[in-house]
């Protein structure tokens, strides 16, 4: 894919390296010496210029682009930039980051898929804090979670079939060791098991007492 990334942050930079071994890459940042965060290994394309700028994108290339990943720290310059590539230069898929929760539906109601780290990391440290045996991860839809939970015996020797709940919880994957296993029904839960599953966010306090993770 050939894809744009409009910031060179944290986020931004380390996204692009991410990225760069299978995807070519091209990083637009107003600033000229952000591309020291992007490392000597980075071998993509670094252009200094503002991606407000519709020339600036273009010479990034846009009119090719498969996506485009706004990442800046402002809210607002990351949604004027993900109109322009969504509305101007048709760009397939487009995602921008929102710090402002508030704004997620806004993004989506405009064509733009949105990312809110706020949410995503203020979740994860919840249930670290507490200390639970589960964590879960939201969803930008708000109505989706991921949750993963470890099995310390419970569901040994069990398949995937029997703590599947329809229309509420699903597992979609198992991280067996250092491996990862796309389970089918039949997959069998050994011990020591990492199991990952979408569950519906109204549900998850039900689907917790359920799977007995209190």
């Amino acid at each position: 894919m050939y894809i744009i990334i409009v910031g060179c942050g944290k986020i931004g930079s380390y996204l692009a390296n991410l990225l760069q071994d299978e995807h070519n890459i091209v990083v637009v940042d107003k600033e000229e010496n952000a591309v020291s965060k992007l490392g000597d290994s980075f071998n993509g394309i670094y252009i200094s210029g503002d991606g407000l700028d519709p020339d600036v994108l273009k010479e990034a290339g846009i009119e090719k682009a498969d996506a485009l990943a706004v990442t800046t720290s402002n809210d607002n310059t990351n949604i004027v930039v993900a109109q322009i590539a969504k509305k101007i230069f048709n760009v397939p898929k487009v995602i921008a980051r929102v710090s402002d929760v508030g704004k997620a539906e806004i993004y989506r109601n405009l064509g733009v898929d949105p990312v809110n780290s706020t949410a995503i990391f203020a979740t994860f440290l919840r249930e670290k804090i507490l200390g639970k045996n589960f964590t879960s991860y939201l969803f930008e839809s708000e109505k989706l979670n991921i949750m993963e939970f470890k099995n310390t015996g419970r569901y040994t020797g069990k398949e995937v079939d029997m703590i599947n709940i329809p229309g509420d919880f699903k597992v979609i994957a198992i991280i067996r060791g250092e491996e990862p296993v796309i389970p089918d029904e039949k997959t069998i839960i050994e011990d020591g098991d990492f199991i990952l599953g979408v569950v519906r966010l109204s549900a998850l306090k039900r689907i917790r007492r359920t799977l007995k993770l209190q």
